[in-house]
């Protein structure tokens, strides 16, 4: 089994970590633009196999593709931050740019592979890429639920005081603000949570997990790493080693929870083939109200790539 991570930055680094310290494949190449960047971290990452004992090999590229060839998963982490003054707009522009580059050329030498974006803004980058790889969107997919879901757990764990092991959640939406936690779906130990917490309580983790990734960039002045580069391996384990876990990830809808042409987040099973099923849970009408008034958030993100395509075409 080959495994690519594309973006040498921290979370793609973290991803290719927990990879090869897990031997969830054979070889993972690491990639970047940065001359050495991914070469450099790979070495790194290959020297503490002897001291962790693993196998997995891991290999550097500086934006060579054929490196990549015949990878059964890629992992999209490419992608600029948004600095400040920058717009929407500007960010989606930029980063769409480059997830359309390294798409075309994840497709060109592995055109079996299936697709995991990690940049962002997470929903329109996935829809981007779909429309650059031309392949099944069942093997195109983001990596936005696995990561909030992880956080809101956390911070359920931390306010009951017991183990993150023991706690299950859904969340559905795009990854935002507009992202829909459902406690009516969220359970410790099969007991449903809001038998173990107040509603009041629970909203405030419900409202800290809406912007759960603000909050880190308000302590370090950057964007988190470690759970994300986590999430994206848990996801990648999944598929190569045909687990059927369930998942939310950012999936495109055709027809389910009554949406089409839309990347959203829902509940899927993963495995061999990617996206094997779609969930659909029977919402009641308050979380349908907020999964629509998500989707109507990422629907206008998707319009300006639309625009963006559009206007270049």
């Amino acid at each position: 089994m080959k495994v690519t991570v594309v973006g040498a930055g921290n979370v793609g680094a973290t991803c290719a970590d927990v990879l090869a310290h897990r031997e969830i494949a054979n070889e993972i190449v690491l990639l970047d633009i940065k001359e050495g960047v991914a070469e450099g971290k790979a070495l790194d990452i290959w020297q503490t196999a002897p001291i962790n004992l693993y196998d997995s090999r891991t290999v550097g590229s500086t934006n060579d593709y054929s490196k990549t060839a015949d990878s059964d998963v890629v992992v999209i982490t490419s992608g600029l931050p948004r600095k400040p003054g920058m717009s929407r707009d500007d960010l989606i522009a930029t980063n769409a740019g480059i997830v359309k580059t390294v798409t075309e050329n994840v497709v060109k030498y592995s055109p079996n592979a299936i697709i995991i974006v990690v940049s962002n803004p997470l929903d329109v980058m996935t829809y981007c890429a779909y429309l650059n790889a031309k392949i099944d969107s069942k093997r195109v997919f983001g990596m936005a639920g696995v990561l909030d879901t992880a956080r809101y757990r956390a911070f359920l764990a931390t306010e009951l005081n017991v183990s993150p092991k023991d706690i299950q959640a859904v969340l559905m939406g795009g990854h935002g603000d507009t992202m829909v936690p459902l406690p009516r779906y969220t359970t410790v130990a099969g007991i449903p949570v809001t038998e173990m917490i107040g509603e009041e309580k629970l909203n405030e983790i419900i409202e800290r997990t809406k912007f759960g990734g603000g909050e880190i960039v308000k302590l370090l002045g950057t964007s988190a790493w470690y759970a994300p580069g986590a999430a994206a391996a848990q996801m990648v384990e999944a598929i190569v080693r045909d687990q059927k876990r369930i998942f939310p990830v950012c999936a495109w809808l055709d027809g389910e929870y009554g949406m089409k042409d839309i990347y959203l987040g829902v509940p899927v099973v993963l495995g061999k083939n990617g996206i094997e099923k779609i969930i659909e849970l029977d919402l009641n009408d308050a979380e349908k109200a907020l999964l629509e008034e998500s989707a109507v958030a990422v629907k206008s993100v998707m319009a300006v790539l639309d625009n963006m395509n559009a206007a270049n075409a």
